[in-house]
């Protein structure tokens, strides 16, 4: 196989490795496109790679067309529209699939490798992730290669010397690149599309069933990253406040409609003791408004772009999703009050209960107001008799505590007795309000994990969490989380379910725990470094850099001046550098080595350091063989030459021929030769 590809003409080998090239951009794309998408470019990829490697000829026109029509169908069938970043990207994976069915001339060529080009900056709509990064530079390799390769003269040139130039041209863009990196002005997000909504993702929701939260544990995927100023607190302290949810119809919680209206801003009764705990928070994408803080938050945080504000149950909403990368900085106080001090006739809404719902927890309520030593109890009394109920009662936490009926309250308490925080909540939940006791479900995160490299907090999917407040007059609104109460290590660090793990991490863990560790933490830190540096480098940032440079007040216009500024310095200094160039090398010298270039593109053996008498016979050499410089009419055109690059000889080498206006006259007569074709 390997001798097959040496023997194959340059054609079929270029091809080959442009397919392979392709075949690299597209192959992150394939879990967002549709099945018949990636079949389809795959196929036709495959297809034409066959033809290169066997040479046959490509497939009529007919066939594109027909395949292009069906591609469009496709598309539409699929989408209903042929706008939009999905539908756009399907359509371009498969034309440019289709595309490499016409590679019969440079020009198609050209076609493919800039339509590869923009091909792969679609990658980054979806992602902007350091692996995705890592994966389109060599990608950008690999079309600069090709491209570099489709220019090079004819023969079969290495393609490792067509990547050493590919890899010096890249490097020598990069300071341009990082120039316009720093200090192009900055109007959005670098890759945002308004016009078209991210693809949803798991996470919190308006809405919980049982065992909806219990889901998320099976994912690792980072929420945010929180880094505090000074001292963070405990971690059985850090409760990351969401939806709050006090609409219950039985089987499902909801939000409550007025917390839903936008920009609707109800009194909080909200009271902040202590310190205030001052922090920043780099939130990932997750299409939902929710700003993810500790409780309890008073101030507005510090963000740009976004408008926020606080409902009455003390969650931070924002004006539209987040489907960027958000870094704003926030200050909270673990120790507040909120709520009404005094029983209100809005606090019913907390205690109402679906009717013939979880009728044994019903009947658990009624037993304990019986209870003689539970009699005309506060609601402080009940909530602690529960919670005991919970530590002593032989209820387990578990992610796999299987699906509950319609009564999941009911299965907790007397059946399963096991569950997830969520089963613990609601059912908690559900029983202070059978008890009129007012009660909700908080859902957020809870805790985290300290990255020892860099020192942030890492909040993934997996601590999403469910806990309780109740409403107790003269305290108002008090957080209780049952969880705690099964299983007291949740909220610390002595215990966290984790989620199956994959192979390769359960085999590395099972050699080397405290490597699988250090490794995820050092990952960890690199991605955060990504995330911070690079893709929340934000206007704010090009402008704190302009005030460490000594801006007072920088604006956009300073960004476009300092940047014009810096174009036209470069521009000035390369074109010094090109003029003390030109004068230190010698004309004669760059003369000879035009004409050794020229000649090398006949075919003619020839080397910069090659005499022009040894050229002038080596092309006398090559005129006398079987090419199709032996035709009558290239023989006055070799003949030209040859008298040509005696002159040169003889201007350089013969007394009294070193004249600047006999040079100059070669460089004329240079431009003017008619070569042989």
């Amino acid at each position: 196989m390997l001798q097959h590809l040496r023997n194959l003409p340059r054609d079929g080998r270029d091809t080959l490795f442009l397919l392979a090239v392709i075949a690299w951009v597209l192959v992150p794309q394939i879990e967002r496109l549709p099945l018949w998408c990636s079949l389809l470019s795959g196929a036709v990829l495959l297809w034409r790679g066959v033809l290169a490697w066997h040479g046959r000829p490509l497939p009529s026109r007919w066939w594109l067309l027909a395949l292009a029509m069906l591609t469009l169908a496709a598309t539409l069938w699929t989408y209903r529209t042929v706008l939009g970043r999905d539908a756009g990207v399907t359509l371009i994976v498969a034309l440019l699939a289709l595309k490499t069915l016409e590679l019969r001339a440079k020009r198609d060529a050209f076609v493919v490798f800039f339509l590869s080009f923009f091909t792969m900056l679609t990658n980054f709509f979806f992602s902007q992730s350091l692996l995705t990064a890592a994966a389109m530079l060599l990608a950008l390799l690999g079309l600069l290669t090709a491209l570099v390769n489709a220019h090079m003269p004819v023969g079969k040139p290495p393609l490792l010397h067509a990547a050493r130039l590919a890899g010096g041209m890249a490097l020598l863009g990069a300071p341009i690149m990082v120039v316009l990196f720093l200090l192009f002005p900055r109007m959005a997000p670098l890759w945002g599309i308004p016009s078209d909504a991210m693809a949803g993702r798991s996470g919190l929701s308006a809405s919980m069933q049982v065992g909806s939260i219990a889901s998320l544990a099976l994912d690792e995927r980072i929420t945010m990253r929180v880094r505090f100023e000074g001292t963070p607190p405990r971690q059985s302290d850090l409760y990351f406040r969401g939806p709050v949810l006090s609409t219950f119809d039985g089987r499902e919680w909801r939000v409550a409609s007025a917390n839903l209206a936008p920009r609707q801003r109800a009194r909080a009764d909200l009271q902040l003791l202590g310190q205030p705990v001052r922090y920043e928070v780099t939130l990932e994408p997750s299409n939902r408004p929710w700003l993810m803080l500790l409780e309890a938050t008073g101030q507005k945080p510090e963000l740009a772009g976004f408008e926020s504000f606080m409902t009455n149950d003390l969650q931070w909403l924002l004006d539209r999703p987040v489907t960027d990368l958000l870094r704003y900085r926030a200050q909270s106080h673990p120790t507040f009050r909120h709520g009404p001090m005094e029983a209100t006739p809005s606090l019913q809404e907390f205690v109402a209960l679906p009717r013939d719902s979880n009728p044994r927890t019903v009947a658990l309520a009624a037993q304990l107001r019986a209870d003689p030593a539970l009699a005309g109890a506060a609601p402080s009394a009940l909530v602690r008799s529960v919670l005991e109920r919970l530590r002593t009662g032989g209820y387990t936490y578990t992610l796999e505590p299987g699906v509950y009926g319609q009564h999941t309250a009911d299965e907790f308490w007397f059946d399963r007795k096991e569950g997830f925080c969520e089963h613990i909540a609601s059912s908690f939940v559900i029983l202070m309000r059978a008890l009129e006791i007012p009660a909700r479900i908080v859902t957020g995160y809870q805790g985290g994990e300290l990255n020892a490299v860099d020192k942030f907090w890492v909040v993934r999917q997996s601590d999403a969490h469910a806990w309780a407040e109740v409403w107790i007059v003269n305290q108002g609104w008090v957080r209780v989380d049952p969880t705690s109460a099964v299983a007291p290590g949740r909220t610390g660090s002595l215990q966290r379910l984790l989620a199956p793990r994959g192979a390769m991490a359960a085999a590395l863990s099972s050699v080397s725990p405290a490597m699988a560790v250090n490794l995820r933490a050092m990952w960890d830190a690199v991605n955060n470094g990504w995330n911070q540096w690079i893709l929340n480098y934000t206007q704010s940032k090009q402008l704190n850099l302009l005030r460490d440079i000594g801006f007072e007040s920088p604006s956009w216009e300073d960004l476009s001046y300092v940047l014009i500024g810096i174009i036209v310095l470069v521009s000035l200094g390369a074109a010094a550098w090109t003029l003390w160039e030109r004068s230190r090398q010698d004309p004669w010298l760059r003369l000879l080595h035009a004409v050794s270039a020229r000649l090398a593109k006949m075919g003619v053996p020839s080397h910069p350091s090659t005499p022009p008498r040894q050229l002038a016979q080596a092309l006398l050499q090559a005129s006398g063989g079987t090419q199709t410089n032996t035709r009558p009419e290239n023989a006055p055109r070799i003949d030209a030459i040859r008298q040509w690059l005696l002159r040169l000889e003889a201007q350089r080498y013969a007394p009294g021929g070193g004249s600047r206006g006999s040079l100059a006259t070669l460089q004329r007569e240079f431009k003017q030769l008619n070569w042989p074709t």
